[in-house]
């Protein structure tokens, strides 16, 4: 090129020595029509969040598909573990953790499907996501306004979480079915021994709501245990506190149920582990953290929109969590910066909703 700086030239036509041996960025050709299927199978190709969404449908796929019959038979193979047919017969224990808001939202009802089907094993949540489950059976939430004033909500007596309003009364209904049952749940502790632990008050829960549209009463029918450290931090909390007065002396035992928790994870073995963690804060650390009593988790799917640059657990990547051994070094974990609202119904169609093989 007459003319052109040589130094100009040379920095901006530097040459390609190496083509990247990796797939061709390409998006779905909607002249082919609508097809969700061939959507989902076009965003491992698309590039950012969408290419990470493809990479969460690969691994929670490899969750599903695993089957202790893939691996080899050693000497050291414990002797009750080889026989063919249980081999084959032994899957991945799937842990999902979600936060409140997601019981707050319509997922409510994605989470519902995993748990009816006995798609998952073991789920950890906070207190939201169990009241608002709870809660959702006995009044409705809203689509509001992420804009809505506060000031003016409050005077109506409606409840804003983002864009979804509650109305304030479905907490008084909510009140009014809890109570027997912390009653009767306080006879029993004082009367028949009962050490009443968040899981066992949520199964119970389950039980007396006799609901199919609720995550907790498939947990309680399928015999799925719902963990919650967490459980006093919301409504559930509040009712507890006005029942000390009413009635003193229930009593939760927070231990018996790290041990439990902590528990599905050791006693896992020969089943590999894998967690879906959709937002973060407790329900996220509480099932990495039990995966750290293994030795850590053979596969993880994170969705959340938090950052890693404050410290905080919520936005910590994978890859910190396998530098303390809650994520197994040989694994190919994946997080998905988005919306779980957006992200999980999608997932749910191309795992759970086409592969999952019921169990016997």
């Amino acid at each position: 090129m007459s003319g052109v700086p040589a130094s100009a030239q040379q920095a901006v036509l530097v040459i390609t020595e190496t083509i990247p041996d990796t797939p061709v960025i390409k998006g779905y050709d909607f002249n082919k029509g609508i097809d969700l299927d061939g959507i989902m199978q076009s965003m491992l190709t698309t590039g950012f969040q969408a290419t990470t969404l493809g990479q969460a449908v690969e691994e929670v796929n490899r969750m599903l598909k695993w089957r202790l019959s893939d691996e080899p038979v050693t000497p050291d193979t414990d002797p009750d573990h080889q026989d063919p047919e249980y081999r084959a017969s032994v899957r991945t224990k799937i842990y999902l953790g979600y936060t409140s808001n997601l019981g707050s939202a319509g997922t409510r009802e994605h989470i519902r499907y995993l748990v009816q089907h006995k798609m998952v094993d073991v789920l950890v949540t906070t207190a939201g996501g169990v009241e608002e489950d709870l809660i959702k059976c006995l009044g409705h939430t809203y689509i509001g306004d992420f804009a809505a004033k506060g000031y003016d909500l409050r005077l109506k007596g409606l409840n804003r979480i983002g864009n979804m309003v509650i109305p304030n009364s479905n907490y008084c209904k909510f009140e009014d079915w809890i109570m027997p049952i912390l009653d009767d749940m306080t006879r029993e502790q004082e009367q028949q021994g009962v050490n009443w632990t968040p899981s066992k008050m949520i199964a119970r829960f389950g039980k007396e709501l006799n609901n199919e549209e609720s995550i907790a009463y498939w947990a309680w029918k399928n015999d799925i245990p719902i963990f919650c450290p967490a459980l006093t931090d919301g409504s559930i909390g509040d009712m507890l506190y006005f029942h000390s007065y009413k009635t003193p002396g229930l009593r939760l035992d927070l231990i018996g149920d790290i041990r439990e928790l902590n528990n599905t994870a050791i006693r896992a073995a020969p089943a590999k582990t894998g967690m879906i963690l959709l937002g973060g804060g407790v329900p996220k650390h509480h099932i990495c953290n039990a995966n750290l009593m293994r030795n850590g988790a053979d596969y993880a799917v994170y969705v959340n929109t938090a950052q890693e640059f404050d410290g905080c657990d919520s936005g910590a990547k994978p890859d910190e969590a396998v530098s303390w051994g809650k994520i197994k070094l040989n694994a190919n974990p994946v997080k998905v910066c988005a919306d779980a609202t957006i992200i999980l119904p999608l997932l749910i169609t191309q795992t759970f909703a086409k592969h999952f093989v019921p169990k016997r």
